[in-house]
Order: structure tokens, then sequence, then C-alpha cells
């Protein structure tokens, strides 16, 4: 049975993480203006979902391993998302942003005009 069947059998599942948004922001990060040359993975984790991609640009994994993107986790009591960036020097997920839509979420990723996700 899918996620989608379950949570109308037992509404007290999470809606968060399921293969069909997991599938909504692979594709919405096509779009991104960095490091466009590489695949991004996005897994499902408790209550959100990872983004992972190799480093091109060589300043976080010296020898163009994958390193953490991006988290975001869905917060189903306020119902809005919370997007998490890696600090890879101390290796802790720091909050960047709290967006009520996930489209929201990915336009702040594809833009990163910080250079914040996309190192």
């Amino acid at each position: 049975m899918n996620a989608a069947v379950l949570r109308q059998i037992d509404p007290g599942m999470p809606a968060h993480p399921n293969e069909l948004d997991r599938r909504r922001i692979e594709r919405a990060l096509a779009a991104r203006r960095r490091y466009r040359y590489v695949s991004p993975k996005v897994s499902c984790v408790a209550g959100g979902y990872l983004i992972e991609s190799p480093c091109c640009s060589r300043n976080i994994e010296p020898d163009g391993g994958v390193i953490d993107v991006a988290l975001l986790h869905h917060d189903a009591v306020s119902a809005t998302w919370q997007l998490f960036r890696k600090d890879h020097g101390t290796g802790a997920w720091e909050l960047h942003g709290v967006h009520q839509r996930l489209t929201s979420v990915t336009d702040v990723l594809n833009a990163d005009p910080e250079r914040v996700f996309w190192q």
C-alpha cells in the first residue's frame, strides 16, 4: 500500500515524506542556477527530505565527494516548511528560513544568491 492510501486509513500518519513530493523537489531542482551540471539526490528522511549533491567546486569536499546541500522539514502543526542549510565547518544543520509552501523552498534553493546551499 502506498503512503497516500495509508494516510487515508490512518490520518495520524505524517504527510511527509512521500514519493510524490520527493519527485516534485527533484524536478524543481532542475531549474537551479548553481552547479547545473551535477545531479542532486533527494532522499526521504523523518519529517521531510534531504538533498545531497557531488561537490564540484571542491570548496567543501576536496575530492569532489557527495555533500549535504539542504534539509527540508515539514512541520505538520504549523503547516510550514523549515529549510535548513549545512554548516560544513561544524557539521551542524542551521535553520535558513520558514516557508508556507514547498515551491517557495525550492525557489530559494534554486536561486541561492548567498551561495549557502550550492557551494
